[in-house]
């Protein structure tokens, strides 16, 4: 009953890795239509020779580690505290998860135009009413702007994860630590985030898949630059492929980050059954 489905996702899934395949073995440049010749492997040395490559790598690399670290410390950090409750904590939590769902180009135009102008946006101007000089970001730490934008884009998700988590942490077992005179840190570093574990690894898993192709905040923001500051592998497959109309070392580069992806799944998944597995 699901082979027509099946079926149908597998021509989905293997036309276009074909299609990719078969344009990264030859010489196809929009510009010259009529040269199509089989030059093998030759896109791919040219991808992993290009100046931009290394750079590109650094920069996936460092925004994926920099997003992960923040969101789920400041995931963590969330959810404990909307856990206890106080007025208006369900309004609380919803303007929490809220940025989650705003579209990444929107997301990137408020914060480049609105939060981050240096002449006229909200840091700015706090920036000025302490008497000190308002920072470019987009010019002088361009990376880091992204890291931010990003950041405050997945922090929903991992508070929403583990705000859910918490609900099913035994409270009987946190009483029953306050009686016998454990603290307020005690209590979250041995009970509250052994519990946890589970849910972070999801979050891990999970946003590094999405982190690693990454485009809208950075192609609405900087463009890659300045430089190569802010270019990372997905940026610079589309450079390559529709700012330089070389679709073949666009598509070994296609190729070469989906090698890098499954490695990257395949440490986290092992990572995270290892997990699960000394949990149960």
């Amino acid at each position: 009953m699901v082979s027509p489905s099946v079926l149908a996702l597998l021509v989905w899934m293997a036309v276009p890795l074909a299609m990719t395949i078969y344009f990264s073995l030859i010489r196809y440049n929009l510009l010259y239509p009529g040269d199509n010749e089989f030059v093998g492997l030759e896109n791919f040395y040219y991808f992993l020779t290009d100046e931009g490559f290394v750079a590109g790598a650094f920069n996936t690399l460092w925004l994926v580690l920099s997003v992960l670290a923040i969101s789920v410390v400041a995931g963590v950090l969330i959810a404990v505290l909307v856990d206890t409750p106080f007025f208006g904590r369900g309004i609380v939590r919803v303007m929490l998860i809220s940025p989650f769902f705003i579209m990444p180009t929107v997301s990137a135009l408020v914060w480049k135009n609105l939060l981050l102008h240096p002449v006229s946006g909200v840091l700015a101007a706090v920036w000025r009413f302490f008497g000190a000089t308002p920072i470019d970001w987009f010019t002088d730490y361009p990376l880091q702007a992204i890291i931010l934008i990003v950041s405050w884009q997945w922090i929903p998700f991992a508070v929403l994860i583990l705000m859910t988590a918490m609900q099913s942490l035994d409270q009987e077992q946190k009483d029953a630590a306050r009686l016998d005179g454990a603290g307020p840190i005690a209590i979250f570093w041995h009970i509250t985030l052994p519990h946890l574990a589970r849910p972070i690894a999801v979050v891990i898993m999970i946003e590094t898949i999405f982190l690693l192709s990454i485009f809208a905040e950075i192609f609405t923001t900087t463009g890659g630059g300045p430089g190569y500051e802010t270019t990372n592998l997905a940026f610079l497959i589309y450079s390559q492929a529709l700012l330089q109309f070389d679709v073949g070392m666009a598509s070994a580069g296609g190729l070469i980050a989906v090698v890098i992806a499954n490695i990257a799944a395949f440490m986290l998944v092992r990572m995270i059954g290892k997990n699960l597995t000394d949990k149960a």
